[in-house]
């Protein structure tokens, strides 16, 4: 391969813009030199891209191949802010790796895909998550499926996930790090793309072909985080759930302190399908036990049977601290209380120091503040509406309350306080409130 045959193929990706990757692309001046393994993006002031042509030339035998490892490059960058999730061990370089990979032969089709089955072809263990399962071992799982879980280890069990796009980064982290290490082999040099400079903050220049590749990637300009962790997410989802790991990480142990305080309710507006295990006399490809059992046993067997059941979904009275002094993380609280408004009843109060009805609309909290903090009037109004459930979310400055009192205005309410991070649990404590209080907001 030429360096013109190289330029026509970026020039061909660039028209082509997939994962919207033309704004950064185009501003890169390219430099053919043997100093980098493949394809590197330098951070400069003036960002170049890098290019091996004589390994490039090696190992991409279509322009689709070449195609395949701007790509990956390209998401290299895309993912560059992740400095902010630790030191970049060989474990998170394969993860990263490996789900840009199950990006790109998802998105992309077969033509992109086998630049990584022929690159890592020869790989064993572990790093075979960098390609896509062959037709033989896809033909492995799709007949011996339940099999195949059960014998292989667990990273061979997600390898099928990844590349079904059920998994993300740091999903495929997790299950790396309970490798032996000696397995997972040492350095990055193997590894396509630019590794070496992983982490580091790009220039203004590329920082604003970054923004614009999001513009152009979600139509919106702004990174929103997947709703559930590493199941079924999108391929843009997967890039965005990693980059906003420590954010999400935060969000997620919030929501589930909100969670474990909630308790069915008939009044629930929404339903939900809940698990419900019953027993027939007919066969169940899920109880195993049962089958073995008719090869010996005339008497057809009671077989477990897995189906769902419509229940009310469990709620929970909240009371949300609107005082100055929990500004920090009153953003973030709110978009969390958005996405489990099903489990809030109605009306949703917020409190001062007086409790007042609230709304959330469009992101945005709505009701009444006169400054203040009164754990007083949260507790004269669960006297009076006596709620099943109820949760206070405060910086827990409250005033003095005995134990006494709040066990008489309570009666048989469960009743928990989360306090946010910068927040006192003192008085709460002193009062026998019980409390969670939350691990710092990430910046």
């Amino acid at each position: 391969m030429t360096s013109d045959q190289f330029l026509s193929i970026l020039h061909e990706t660039i028209d082509e813009n997939p994962f919207a990757a033309r704004a950064v692309l185009r501003i890169l001046e390219v430099e053919f030199t043997d100093t980098v393994a493949t394809l590197a993006v330098t951070c400069q002031d003036r960002p170049r891209l890098l290019v091996n042509l004589d390994v490039v030339s090696r190992h991409c035998h279509t322009d689709d191949h070449v195609k395949a490892v701007l790509c990956h490059e390209f998401l290299h960058v895309l993912l560059r802010h992740t400095e902010a999730l630790g030191p970049l061990t060989r474990a998170r370089h394969l993860a990263f790796d490996a789900v840009i990979n199950a990006i790109i032969s998802r998105e992309q089709g077969p033509s992109y895909a086998s630049f990584f089955s022929l690159y890592y072809e020869n790989e064993v263990g572990i790093t075979r998550l960098l390609r896509s399962l062959t037709q033989a071992e896809s033909a492995i799982y799709d007949d011996f499926g339940e099999l195949f879980e059960e014998e292989q280890p667990v990273w061979a069990r997600a390898w099928v996930g990844l590349y079904k796009g059920w998994l993300v980064a740091d999903d495929i982290e997790d299950i790396v790090k309970t490798i032996d290490p000696s397995e997972l082999g040492d350095g990055i040099s193997d590894l396509v793309g630019n590794h070496a400079e992983l982490g580091s903050r790009p220039a203004s220049v590329l920082s604003d072909a970054l923004d614009e590749a999001m513009r152009e990637l979600n139509g919106s300009g702004i990174w929103k985080s997947p709703t559930s962790r590493g199941v079924r997410a999108s391929a843009y989802d997967a890039l965005v759930k990693a980059a906003n790991l420590p954010l999400q990480h935060w969000k997620s142990q919030t929501l589930a302190v909100l969670k474990r305080h909630l308790v069915p309710s008939r009044h629930a507006r929404a339903l939900e399908d809940q698990a419900l295990d019953y027993r027939i006399p007919v066969l169940s490809q899920s109880d195993r036990r049962a089958f073995i059992r008719t090869l010996w046993d005339p008497i057809l067997p009671q077989a477990l049977w897995q189906g769902t059941v419509k229940k009310r979904r469990a709620t929970a009275q909240v009371y949300l601290d609107v005082s100055g002094s929990m500004s920090a993380e009153m953003p973030a609280l709110i978009a969390l209380l958005n996405q489990i408004s099903d489990h809030i009843q109605r009306p949703f109060w917020a409190f001062s120091d007086a409790v007042s009805p609230a709304t959330i609309e469009g992101g945005v909290l709505k009701t009444q503040s006169s400054g203040g903090t009164s754990m007083d009037c949260v507790l004269d109004h669960i006297a009076l509406t006596q709620p099943k459930a109820a949760v206070v979310i405060t910086d827990g400055y409250i005033e003095k309350l005995s134990r006494q009192s709040v066990e008489a205005r309570l009666g048989r309410t469960r009743f928990h306080a989360i306090v946010s991070r910068a927040g006192s649990a003192n008085l709460l404590r002193s009062a026998g409130i019980g409390y969670t209080q939350l691990q710092g907001l990430p910046k």
